[in-house]
C-alpha cells in the first residue's frame, strides 16, 4: 500500500511540475506594430511610431514583431501596447499559437 501511495504522489508531483513549467511566463524583445503593416515595422523608428498610431486610429490593432525572427504575434489584450507603437519593447506573457497573452509590456531599455 505504501509503495502504491508513493507512486501516486510521484505522478501527481510530476504532473504539477509539468503544468507549472508550461504556464511559466516567457519574454520577447521586438517592436510594437499594427495588424495592417505587421513586420514592415520590425525596426523601431519615429516613422514607424507615426504609421502605427495612424493605423490604430483607422481600426487596426496592435501586434508584436519578434526581433529574433520578425514573426508577427497578436497581443491579448492588445490595448496593453497603447502608447508603444513603433517602439522597441520587452513583452512578457504566455504564447498560445500566434497569440501572446500579455502580462506586461515595457520599453526594451528598462531590462
Amino acid at each position: 500500500m505504501t509503495r502504491r501511495l508513493s507512486s501516486i504522489l510521484l505522478v501527481l508531483a510530476l504532473v504539477l511540475t509539468a503544468s507549472m513549467l508550461y504556464a511559466a511566463d516567457d519574454s520577447w524583445t521586438g517592436t510594437i506594430s499594427d495588424s495592417h503593416c505587421g513586420a514592415m515595422h520590425a525596426k523601431a523608428s519615429k516613422a514607424a511610431e507615426t504609421c502605427v498610431e495612424k493605423c490604430i486610429k483607422g481600426g487596426n490593432s496592435y501586434v508584436f514583431v519578434n526581433g529574433a525572427d520578425s514573426k508577427v504575434y497578436k497581443l491579448d489584450p492588445a490595448d496593453k501596447a497603447k502608447g508603444q507603437g513603433g517602439h522597441e519593447v520587452k513583452v512578457t506573457g504566455t504564447l498560445d499559437g500566434d497569440t501572446i497573452h500579455v502580462k506586461s509590456i515595457e520599453a526594451a531599455g528598462k531590462m
